[in-house]
């Protein structure tokens, strides 16, 4: 049977700091929050692509049939390490959370950029509000908007699903986590084989529906 618990209680708990959570409901939590932020970054991504492009065309960014872009689930696991222990603080997990989604995704560009001999998944030289930015990998602006994502991840998300966990039975709680999670990763792990193996991905597939793919 579900739990019976106080949200609000159960707020001021995770504030405090004071929530005790079994393995398989941090496995489970951890779960969500990829699937969670994946589709909040990529719902980020289609509004900014729509306001960019004037809604002239449905945009697509991202590489998977799915709505989810794995770099934002990657960014919001980083921000719960680095400001787990700082919730009571909204302007450090603010401040601490841009400057190190700020690092991630210098490096991650970097990297792509390097490995991939020029490939770039974003691009923020070409961008009039990128003021300041480095090499187009990153800049203040998308740090600060990580910033405010860790906001909203800490403050709102986070104890959603921390409160799903205590809340839902075991066997619920476990089959909806490791359904979403394992989902979206087959769709990331199916469109990044395909695109190392030269063949059709999911962004072709949007495009031969109308969409157009935005890099």
């Amino acid at each position: 049977m579900a739990k019976k618990l106080d949200y609000k209680k159960h707020y001021q708990e995770y504030l405090d700091g004071k929530i005790k959570l079994k393995k398989y409901q941090k496995i489970g939590i951890v779960f969500l929050i990829v699937v969670f932020a994946g589709f909040a970054g990529w719902v980020w991504e289609f509004v900014l692509a729509e306001i960019e492009g004037g809604f002239q065309h449905l945009y697509i960014k991202g590489g998977n049939l799915l709505p989810w872009m794995n770099i934002y689930a990657y960014g919001a696991l980083l921000i719960m390490l680095v400001s787990h222990k700082l919730k009571k603080y909204p302007w450090a997990v603010f401040v601490v959370s841009a400057l190190a989604c700020g690092v991630l995704e210098l490096f991650a560009g970097w990297i792509v950029y390097t490995v991939g001999n020029g490939t770039r998944y974003w691009d923020y030289s070409h961008s009039w509000w990128a003021f300041g930015n480095i090499n187009g990998f990153v800049c203040p602006v998308s740090a600060a908007a990580f910033g405010l994502g860790a906001l909203a991840l800490m403050y709102w998300l986070l104890p959603q699903v921390m409160f799903m966990a205590r809340k839902m039975t075991r066997r619920a709680f476990l089959t909806l986590s490791i359904t979403l999670f394992t989902i979206v990763m087959l769709d990331d792990i199916t469109n990044l084989t395909l695109k190392n193996l030269g063949l059709p991905t999911a962004h072709n597939l949007y495009q031969a529906m109308g969409w157009v793919y935005k890099s």
